[in-house]
């Protein structure tokens, strides 16, 4: 008995070894991956301690000489740092709010109700999709301009306020859900909206939090429609204001990294405190077509 166990034991050993002697490529190719994706990362951490001479030096060096702590003071004596601070919060905040609630509602509709036209409506949302954003910057921007939103919150939230990708992101959740849970609410007397508010909302957490992630991070960098609508630096949010720290002639690398490592480190702890949310509203949201 014993020499069957161990005769077992060894097989699989044999096993787990020639399987991690085939698995050795995709670790590797992972972790020059990995290098890639944080490189950019490190050099922006590393050059916002640099002074502007170390930053243009060719060859480029890799650490500073003298850690130079001052480019972080610079950035709030050349922009409205605070003030862009809160606009980018309050525009990443309020965008996130209106899609969760207005891309829930047309998914569910799309998902559950039906009424005439239901599908030729929405492949007029995923022919959204595949048209490139820039196209409707001429048109939003007129739209901007005749209700006299220039440099203002609205005109930084209300393009934002809805996706089509978010509704079909949260369709695709709402189709995978168990229908005898509405089928069970509406012998009960449940309303439409009370079946989606009671019973479908609460189970699509992970795609609802999948969406607010990505609408968060999404709105947290935009950058094209910022710089567009609002020219007042105190009415710009955080990327239009690190993007007027450019020069025609002279950039200050050192100060526009300092920047950018500012306004990145938000956006990381969202994404990091809930990283597993977004990964688990990701992989359901596909579950059923």
């Amino acid at each position: 008995m014993r020499e069957a166990t161990r005769g077992t034991q060894g097989s699989r050993r044999a096993q787990n070894r020639s399987r991690q002697g085939r698995l050795w490529p995709a670790h590797v190719l992972l972790a020059l991956g990995a290098v890639v994706t944080v490189f950019p990362l490190a050099w922006e951490v590393l050059t916002s301690f640099k002074t502007f001479g170390e930053s243009v030096r060719v060859p480029p060096t890799i650490l500073p000489a003298h850690w130079d702590w001052s480019n972080y003071g610079k950035v709030f004596d050349a922009i409205p740092l605070g003030r862009q601070f809160v606009n980018t919060a309050v525009m990443a905040v309020l965008r996130t709010a209106a899609q969760l609630l207005l891309c829930s509602m047309a998914a569910y509709a799309f998902a559950r109700i039906r009424f005439p036209g239901r599908g030729a409506i929405f492949l007029g949302f995923l022919a959204v999709l595949m048209v490139p954003g820039q196209l409707f910057l001429l048109p939003q921007y007129q739209i901007m301009q005749d209700l006299g939103w220039l440099d203002s919150m609205q005109a930084l939230v209300v393009p934002g306020m809805f996706s089509a990708f978010g509704t079909f992101l949260l369709r695709q959740f709402f189709m995978g859900l168990p229908e005898e849970l509405e089928e069970a609410a509406r012998l009960d007397g449940a309303n439409p909206f009370t079946v989606f508010w009671r019973i479908a909302l609460p189970l699509a957490r992970p795609g609802l939090l999948a969406l607010g992630v990505l609408t968060f991070l999404w709105s947290w960098n935009d950058l094209m429609w910022p710089l567009i609508v609002n020219t007042d630096p105190a009415k710009m949010p955080l990327s239009a204001g690190l993007a007027s720290l450019q020069g025609a002639h002279l950039t200050e690398y050192p100060v526009l990294m300092a920047g950018s490592l500012l306004a990145t480190l938000p956006v990381i702890v969202v994404f990091v405190a809930m990283q597993r949310q977004f990964i688990q509203g990701i992989a359901f949201s596909g579950m059923k077509g």
